[in-house]
């Protein structure tokens, strides 16, 4: 294993430091337990919002702590969730009076903790609600999950429901944004081949040289199939496909687009992706509203890419237009 760390057990914490000093104006960096803050805070009376997971998946979820997202994130170990009590220091320092959303990816690990860190918060008298995000259209019931999967999709839930917070919505409209935003989206992705843990010291799975996984989730979880490669445009076509079809896509409508690295994938790549991915659109006559191209949410060295459809109307629209400022999405 080659990796630019120290000591793999500290690969977190130093990844911590290093954000805070690269991000100060943006955010704040609390240790022991692990979160980290808008270097603003709201005004009060406005929701906040929560989220958070296993490390090794940046800039998610630290990257999108700012104006217009989130208030608060939480990270973990690489690829475990954190445990309930930063969780909770992370709920109570983004509480402004009008109660928190936390947004959860679906993995059984996570929804427990943050399940656990609602209740501990409602304690002490803070209103917590949560969505728990599920757009992976590859799987039901995988390794670390009862459903779909929380992946890609995640960053709209938390642009969407951040700009309903920012712009004043109560704790219900945001709740609502949240659900819609997250019952709009679909995703998929694919791997070329693994990541390494660094605790671990070796690649999570196997792929010969000539082979790839279909519906690869960000822990490497196994996909819906393993195959031979294929041309970039026969592969986005391939994911695109099972996620129209799960989305009931039309002719008519407007999404808009993610195609998200994985970690390993250089962005000439990720724009030929995206180039198959708006010729499929035009010829189904869904049009792209908006689109992102990039490294979103990763798995730590993964080469890979999924693509995001998100079904969108004039609200859903705005809220992606509202204003950001966050170390990964200004």
């Amino acid at each position: 294993m080659k990796k630019l760390v120290n000591d793999v057990h500290n690969v977190v914490k130093e990844t911590l430091e290093g954000f805070a000093l690269a991000h100060a104006d943006l955010v704040e960096v609390h240790l022991d337990p692990d979160f980290v803050t808008r270097k603003t805070p709201k005004t009060e009376g406005k929701v906040g919002l929560v989220s958070g997971g296993g490390s090794g998946h940046e800039p998610l979820h630290a990257g999108f702590v700012g104006e217009g997202m989130l208030d608060a994130a939480v990270p973990g170990a690489v690829f475990p969730s954190p445990t309930p009590d930063p969780i909770l220091e992370a709920t109570k320092a983004a509480d402004h009076g009008a109660g928190v959303l936390h947004i959860v990816k679906n993995y059984t690990g996570d929804v427990l903790n943050f399940e656990t860190a609602a209740e501990m918060a409602e304690m002490e008298d803070i209103e917590v609600r949560s969505i728990v995000v599920n757009d992976d259209v590859a799987v039901e019931d995988s390794l670390y999950t009862a459903g779909r999967r929380g992946v890609a999709g995640t960053i709209f839930v938390e642009k969407l429901a951040g700009a309903a917070a920012e712009r004043g919505d109560d704790l219900d409209a945001v709740t609502a944004v949240a659900q819609k935003t997250n019952s709009e989206m679909r995703s998929m992705g694919l791997a070329l081949g693994p990541c390494t843990v660094p605790h671990a010291g070796k690649p999570s799975f196997d792929l010969a040289d000539d082979e790839i996984e279909l519906g690869i989730g960000i822990h490497g979880e196994p996909g819906y199939r393993r195959g031979k490669m294929e041309s970039a445009d026969a592969l986005v076509e391939e994911l695109y496909t099972k996620v129209r079809d799960d989305l009931e896509l039309k002719a008519g409508e407007r999404v808009i687009t993610l195609v998200n690295g994985m970690g390993g994938t250089p962005s000439s790549e990720l724009y030929i992706c995206h180039r198959r991915l708006a010729e499929l659109l035009e010829a189904d006559g869904v049009s792209i509203a908006r689109s992102l191209v990039g490294n979103y949410v990763t798995s730590l060295e993964m080469p890979g890419v999924s693509i995001t459809l998100l079904r969108v109307d004039d609200e859903l629209l705005e809220l992606f237009d509202a204003p950001v400022s966050t170390p990964a999405w200004k």
